[in-house]
């Protein structure tokens, strides 16, 4: 049974995720500029890992909020991070960009507080935010390491462990370098980003998700992305590789820039 019989809203709804994002036709939104996005994040001494079948997840216990830009003075805390990958680097991001997919693509995933919890807030027109992030073949990445070093003991679906690690969610965003055009003060950014109104991207596929897609890409080793494709099994007992949602309509929605 696909999702179209068993999930009515995969072919009604007028907010589903994830979407090709057109650079070009994208909106210059001066006010995501004014009002910054703004990330405060507690690293994490303890690492909490879960294959739900689906993906590898990475519980947050200790608070860490998302405010500023599209959210404008709303607070989201930060519940979990967990990627989508493809068998090789050809795939795997569920965005895409000016039509090029990546390897991979991580995802932040908040709620909004105003409803105290993330069973509250997930089937809300504001209760979630998620970052995402696009991944391609690079350097080790040092952050990501604490994930993708513990995955032999998380084979099986329903499996889940916690490590004795040091691991700040913000070390896992792409930074980018900014001149002042007054001076030659440089500063370390967040990248610049666009957003939009979408959904989960997985069962229940509820409409409640602001979506910040970063520019810049962040990089991961062949072998921490090799741990992914070929460390996991997912519900249906094979390699938990190409777990993506495929492209969907835009459906008239507005893509805002926060950048020229």
């Amino acid at each position: 049974m696909t999702w179209k019989t068993r999930i009515p809203i995969a072919v009604i709804g007028r907010r589903q995720s994830p979407i090709n994002i057109v650079s070009r036709k994208a909106d210059y939104d001066f006010a995501l500029t004014a009002n910054p996005l703004e990330v405060n994040y507690t690293p994490e001494d303890e690492v909490t890992l879960l294959n739900n079948g689906n993906s590898i997840v990475c519980q947050i216990a200790k608070p860490g909020f998302l405010t500023g830009g599209p959210l404008g003075n709303q607070q989201f805390r930060l519940e979990e991070f967990h990627l989508h990958w493809g068998a090789d680097n050809r795939r795997g991001s569920e965005h895409t960009i000016d039509g090029k997919m990546f390897a991979a693509e991580l995802h932040l995933v908040h709620w909004n507080t105003k409803y105290g919890s993330m069973v509250e807030a997930q089937d809300k027109r504001d209760g979630l935010a998620v970052l995402g992030v696009m991944i391609e073949p690079g350097d080790e990445h040092p952050a990501f390491s604490v994930v993708s070093n513990n995955l032999g003991w998380l084979i099986q679906p329903n499996s889940t462990g916690t490590i004795s690690s040091y691991l700040n969610p913000r070390d896992l965003l792409p930074f980018i370098v900014k001149r002042s055009r007054f001076s030659h003060v440089t500063s370390r950014c967040i990248s610049d980003y666009w957003t939009y109104e979408g959904s989960l991207t997985t069962p229940p596929l509820f409409e409640s998700v602001q979506w910040i897609i970063f520019k810049e890409p962040v990089g991961f080793s062949k072998r921490q992305l090799n741990a992914l494709r070929n460390c996991l099994i997912d519900s249906d007992n094979n390699l938990m590789q190409d777990n993506f949602r495929r492209l969907v309509p835009r459906a008239g929605r507005t893509v805002r820039a926060s950048f020229h």
